[in-house]
């Protein structure tokens, strides 16, 4: 029986796309498919032809930005001055994987030996499973539809609900470059038993899901009865240290940045603040002045800095998160300057700054994904590591100071897949992205990005005595 996925607008509360889901009778056919282009597309397209496709298509998929930002804007909420540019970097993420293909694909050589001759090679694994968010859809998919692509495979892409259309726009482009037919199929699916019955299929051959950690954990059950290669991409509880030696107003820019982005929704954004003591009230007032700054408002608005969270649901834990945080002793020090933009709907959160925060309350154990600030006090850098580490999650760190070798002795102690000095909310392309701890299992980006999409094969020859 067919099932029907619809797609809220977090802008309007109104419905305003559906699709058909998959169903367990659906796999066959496409997993059919799927077997049928890998026998033939490792073969017919060598590495070179597999680079000029993925080249191509990423030009497409550059020129036209403006139209797919938009498209996002309307499906999750993001402000139109900013959701191009995701499509603009998803292109440079995919042109750094495409430039290191090359290197990270190669065989390599074994020992020099004369009458010998080996080495080993990175095959294609056959059918990959992506699995991918909606709060940045275009550059979740590129860190693993690229590489695993380029390596040989093929892919069922599976989009989330909200984003139903980023999935159907790339198979679409990347045909129009020249893949084969099949090579990229869309598989809309609403419900985790019916995906939990297509990863435990003997024919997918490797899964890559981003997501949360509930979500992960119900994926790598799934897939336990057999085994089979399950990259996690999950959630963050991401920490950021100020410490005294920052130009305050400065770090308070950023951090507001790193911290209500994307209103919040992103795994790497920041979500915990710890400030040392000496500058803890100048720190405070300064972010209360950035704030001053931010609109909150329409999404298709070029002025509006932060639009609607992604669904009711998200609004209703992140009113809870500053329920309990109140209730157990923080101050809410918020500017009174976003009443507009909250008359919009209940969607339209305002960034939220919450002052003496304390480890026990939710808002600094748990991921809140939404555009809150929760800050702390501390009195020293060990006590700021300390708490820095007090979590089940580990994706990236911060550590803000005008003092950059210190920042990297403490970087040293820091447990998190990413750390940073200055900086935040960024995975570059040309470092390893991995999660720490429950934040995952597995990595993309780099050129260790390509390792899950591949297995190795040892060759072995030895001369003809004869």
């Amino acid at each position: 029986m067919t099932t029907t996925i619809t797609t809220i607008s977090p802008i309007s509360g109104a419905a305003i796309l559906t699709r058909s889901g998959v169903t367990e009778s659906d796999f066959p056919p496409i997993l059919a498919t799927a077997q049928k282009a890998f026998s033939t597309f490792r073969h017919t397209h060598p590495l070179a032809a597999r680079q000029q496709i993925v080249k191509k298509a990423l030009q497409i998929l550059a020129s036209r930005s403006d139209e797919l930002g938009k498209e996002i804007t309307e499906q999750m909420g993001r402000p139109i001055a900013y959701t191009p540019k995701e499509v603009a970097t998803a292109v440079k993420r995919g042109e750094y994987l495409l430039k290191v293909s090359g290197e990270a694909l190669k065989d390599t050589p074994g020992e020099v030996e004369e009458g010998f001759k080996r080495w080993i090679r990175k095959e294609p694994l056959g059918v990959v499973l992506v699995v991918f968010a909606w709060n940045y859809p275009y550059l979740i998919l590129v860190n693993s539809l690229i590489p695993a692509l380029l390596a040989g495979n093929t892919l069922l892409l599976k989009p989330s609900p909200q984003t139903p259309t980023i999935a159907e726009h790339m198979v679409s482009i990347f045909e129009e470059a020249g893949l084969p037919s099949g090579v990229l199929q869309t598989v809309h699916c609403g419900d985790l038993p019916t995906l939990s019955k297509l990863v435990a299929r003997p024919e997918i051959a490797s899964i890559a899901f981003t997501g949360s950690v509930a979500g992960g954990l119900a994926i790598q059950q799934a897939a336990s009865s057999r085994i089979v290669p399950v990259g996690l991409e999950l959630g963050g509880n991401d920490p950021a240290y100020i410490r005294a030696d920052v130009d305050v107003a400065w770090a308070a820019a950023e951090i507001v940045d790193g911290a209500v982005f994307n209103s919040g929704q992103s795994c790497c954004s920041i979500e915990r603040v710890y400030v040392h003591a000496d500058i803890y009230n100048q720190f405070l007032a300064e972010v209360v002045n950035v704030l001053e700054g931010y609109k909150l408002g329409d999404p298709l608005d070029a002025a509006t800095h932060l639009g609607p969270v992604v669904s009711a649901r998200s609004a209703s834990t992140i009113a809870e998160h500053v329920a309990d945080a109140l209730a157990n002793g923080a101050r809410l020090l918020t500017p009174d300057v976003f009443s507009a933009g909250q008359a919009l709907g209940q969607t339209f959160v305002r960034p939220e700054l919450l002052a003496d925060c304390t480890p026990s309350m939710r808002v600094m154990r748990e991921e809140t994904f939404g555009p809150l600030i929760p800050v702390q006090k501390v009195a020293s850098d060990a006590e700021a590591v300390a708490l820095m580490n007090d979590s089940s999650l580990g994706l990236t760190a911060s550590v803000w100071t005008s003092d950059l070798a210190t920042g990297e002795e403490l970087l040293h102690l820091i447990e998190a897949g990413t750390v940073f000095v200055n900086r935040c909310d960024y995975p570059s392309p040309d470092l390893a992205w991995t999660g720490w701890k429950d934040s995952g299992r597995g990595v993309t980006l780099s050129r260790f990005g390509f390792e899950q999409f591949v297995r190795l094969k040892s060759f072995h020859l030895k001369d003809y005595p004869k």
